[in-house]
């Protein structure tokens, strides 16, 4: 099994090279094309999820773990920051991501298995997985 671990800073232009490195990991994984764009889009939008929910402002950085063998890969987004300080347009949500929340919804439509929670000091974290 492979590991490759990320740490980004929160602002959205490097969401970019986020689904570069997934579309060349996946691809190195095994995935077809269309499971591809499903794992970049899984992966953009629990980027989103961990760094914004819940909070007035936007994490200020956030971490992305692969671990890759043949066929699957997991995929785990932590939001790592110290503070939110990264100023938001609109109001901040208050509970989410929550079960039903569209972002899970949509997230569990891409991947086999997703699980959100909080780690030991307390960072939110949703993990992932996709088999070919």
């Amino acid at each position: 099994m492979d590991n490759l671990k990320f740490t980004i800073p929160g602002k959205p232009e490097y969401m970019t090279m986020i689904r570069l490195a997934t579309s060349s990991i996946a691809s190195e994984a095994g995935f077809d094309l269309d499971a591809t764009e499903d794992i970049k889009a899984a992966v953009t939008e629990a980027c989103k999820t961990v760094s914004c929910h819940g909070n007035e402002g936007f994490s200020d950085k956030y971490e992305i773990e692969f671990a890759v063998d043949p066929g699957t890969i997991e995929i785990t987004v932590i939001d790592a920051c110290e503070k939110h300080a990264l100023e938001k347009m609109s109001e901040h949500c208050a509970n989410c991501p929550q079960e039903n929340d569209i972002s899970m919804v949509m997230l569990r439509s891409l991947m086999n298995c997703v699980k959100v929670g909080q780690d030991e000091e307390g960072h939110k974290f949703i993990n992932m997985v996709k088999r070919a």
